[in-house]
């Protein structure tokens, strides 16, 4: 593809120097920079890891439901 682009400053003398430095053509070492830019935000987000920590025992009995809010609730639970 072929284009006119407009760069600023120190990004025509980042360009200048890798030319200059690698001997690539100026398209070549645009296209370098380019993907360079490009692969520093494709790096793979460090996984979730969900901290927990141990609670103990339940004070009110879990596996009864109508127990716990019987419990829980008192006189106010139908």
């Amino acid at each position: 593809m072929r284009t006119t682009v407009t760069l600023e400053d120190d990004v025509a003398r980042a360009l200048e120097q890798l030319r200059r430095e690698s001997g690539l053509p100026t398209s070549a070492a645009l296209n370098l920079l380019a993907r360079r830019g490009l692969s520093v935000g494709a790096a793979a987000p460090e996984p979730f890891v969900q901290r927990v920590s141990s609670m103990g025992r339940p004070r009110v009995p879990i596996d009864d439901i109508g127990a716990t809010l019987e419990l829980l609730e008192g006189d106010a639970h139908p």
